[in-house]
């Protein structure tokens, strides 16, 4: 990918991501579907490509693929950024693409009693990440990244930092975890004023904040509340502790679902939809639901309204 003294296509899309503030998550995918459009026309370098080669791509990914709408859609949006940001040469009107058909579908909710039957079958720390998820409407991406900072016990807030969209938002912390986060974080506390091995090297800091303010990530504050056991390397290239890894969660949480023999399409994501689907059936505001969650889309939330059976505008059976 080195033409003359150019830099790498990897290192250029890693420098445009890390100026432009975009996750770690994101640079990965977005590499995985220019490395795959490359492959596809048989390593040529994007610069000798375009709109038209980009078409086929997407069109091959939908017809012989049978990628979903969403899978497309990423595709798509990771090439226009590398062309429009990195290459600097637009795409423009790429065509007519075959699109990847997207049949609605209702999101997956628990009642209350299941919820709870799995967050009860959950282990420390999961059993603390997945109340999260349900009592505050959290991604698993947001409560693994949660900071001691980040949690207000006097407003009873929680602020999500860099969320979907690198947005921040403020979120319902549940009256009923208030006491067990407390405790949570007074064991963070002790460990760390005792100097434990964990806190041997400094935690992983968002951008270049790790040189703007070289002591912070050894602060009290910047700890995660819900560390790695392992150390790895942040974007500098230091060693530091990551927050803990969402798989080990989703893991948790399935195996939990099968035990407590609740055979719905579970995962960590079905507490967010229940946690929504829950407050519109308590009577809440639906545009407040909609900030609590983060959407930038008023018809992403109302989704939840169909769910509830309230999509019908009051509309009875006639049976009854």
């Amino acid at each position: 990918m080195k033409q003359g003294n150019q830099p790498r296509l990897r290192d250029q899309l890693r420098a445009v991501i890390r100026v432009n503030h975009y996750s770690i998550r994101t640079e990965k995918t977005y590499w995985y579907w220019i490395r795959y459009f490359i492959r596809f026309h048989k390593m040529k370098h994007p610069r000798d490509l375009g709109a038209r080669e980009v078409n086929e791509f997407l069109t091959w990914l939908a017809v012989h693929r049978n990628v979903s709408a969403a899978t497309q859609n990423q595709a798509l949006n990771s090439l226009v950024f590398l062309y429009t940001k990195v290459l600097d040469k637009p795409l423009g009107d790429i065509g007519q693409v075959a699109r990847a058909k997207k049949p609605p579908k209702l999101p997956v909710v628990f009642t209350h009693d299941e919820a709870m039957m799995i967050i009860n079958r959950l282990g420390e720390p999961n059993k603390l990440i997945v109340s999260l998820l349900y009592g505050s409407g959290l991604r698993i991406t947001e409560a693994c990244r949660l900071r001691i900072k980040d949690l207000d016990f006097r407003q009873q807030v929680i602020t999500v930092r860099d969320g979907k969209g690198a947005k921040d938002r403020t979120t319902l912390m549940p009256p009923s975890l208030i006491e067990t986060l407390q405790d949570h974080i007074q064991n963070i506390r002790e460990r760390w004023q005792q100097q434990s091995e964990e806190f041997l090297h400094p935690v992983s800091l968002p951008f270049a904040l790790a040189r703007k303010y070289p002591n912070a990530g050894r602060s009290l504050e910047w700890q995660w509340l819900f560390s790695s056991p392992n150390l790895s390397s942040d974007n500098l290239g230091n060693v530091a502790r990551h927050h803990r890894h969402i798989t080990g969660v989703q893991r948790a949480v399935r195996q939990a679902a099968k035990e407590a023999g609740i055979h719905k399409r579970a995962g960590c994501h079905t507490f967010r939809h229940t946690f929504a689907t829950e407050l519109l059936k308590r009577g809440n505001d639906i545009r407040t639901v909609q900030d609590l969650l983060g959407h930038a889309d008023l018809r992403t939330t109302q989704i939840y309204t169909h769910v509830l059976g309230q999509g019908f505008a009051g509309v009875k059976s006639p049976l009854g």
